[in-house]
């Protein structure tokens, strides 16, 4: 029976192995190739170990670009999709708690309506509201601004259902207390509805900042300024580059690997309160 559960063990673990392999692998290739000159990448002499270029193809990359390709400097573009994932990150979970709050705490007519009037907005695809919004946001002037990255997007039907139902699992028993104690409706909200909510703003944010920072559509109708391209969609322009030009794949893999640290950087930091906002259950 030992023996038998050790063999089980064992299989998982060599699964979960491979697995991450699996994964790993296109990952660290990705960054071999960004450590090497271009003319390795398209002779394929790159090999499973960094080269020599690690720092002077990350600075390139990052400050200075290529004008012989055409290839501008990726900075800016982090920089850009900073600002986007942020602003729709907080301007989603600020807009849904306020309106999560105003469901569950407040009596007014076609309350409920209300609310599932935002839930149904789950069922349009993004391609059904695209053109009109964009209508909307050149008619307004946000055209190539930060404003017209993110605002279109910061409302969302899912945070709002997330912290309805996160707001349902607390106590009558709470909010009688803090109407005896003299409590207002924003103190409740900010001292108590806030903090026993923090798990789930956390693990919301992390979902959101990479929803944000991986938006290629949006970014690519309402931005023709290249200061105001993100990284998401400077890789493809990018990539383009590289296959009409000189051969600089070393670039395009170096900008890869730099979008990809933001998002994973978010994740590590708040991988804890990320895994318990979504098994958390009871308050």
């Amino acid at each position: 029976m030992v023996e038998s559960g050790r063999k089980l063990t064992f299989a998982a673990h060599a699964a979960l192995i491979l697995g991450v392999a699996v994964m790993v692998l296109p990952v660290w290739l990705a960054f071999v190739a960004s450590t090497h000159p271009g003319t390795d990448f398209l002779t394929g002499r790159i090999g499973f170990l960094p080269g020599p270029g690690l720092i002077a193809n990350y600075k390139e990359a990052l400050f200075t670009g290529s004008s012989v390709s055409g290839f501008p400097p990726v900075g800016p573009m982090l920089w850009n999709s900073f600002v986007m994932a942020m602003a729709i990150a907080i301007g989603k979970i600020a807009i849904s708690l306020l309106s999560a709050f105003a469901i569950c705490y407040f009596r007014f007519p076609f309350r409920v309506t209300a609310f599932w009037l935002i839930f149904i907005t789950l069922m349009l695809p993004v391609e059904v509201r695209i053109l009109p919004t964009f209508e909307v946001v050149a008619n307004l002037g946000m055209l190539n601004s930060y404003s017209g990255l993110a605002i279109p997007l910061i409302a969302s039907a899912t945070a709002t259902f997330l912290f309805r139902q996160v707001f349902m699992t607390i106590p009558d028993e709470l909010t009688e207390a803090a109407r005896i104690d003299g409590a207002g409706p924003l103190r409740f909200f900010w001292s108590i509805l806030m903090p026993l909510s923090r798990t789930n703003i956390a693990a919301l944010f992390v979902i959101l900042f990479i929803y944000g920072w991986n938006q290629y559509l949006w970014p690519l109708l309402v931005t023709t300024d290249q200061s105001y391209y993100t990284i998401v969609m400077g890789i493809q322009r990018l990539a383009a580059a590289a296959a009409e030009a000189d051969p600089v794949w070393h670039l395009v893999m170096t900008t890869t690997i730099l979008a990809m640290l933001p998002p994973v950087a978010v994740v590590i930091a708040m991988q804890r309160l990320f895994v318990k906002g979504l098994v958390e259950t009871e308050k």
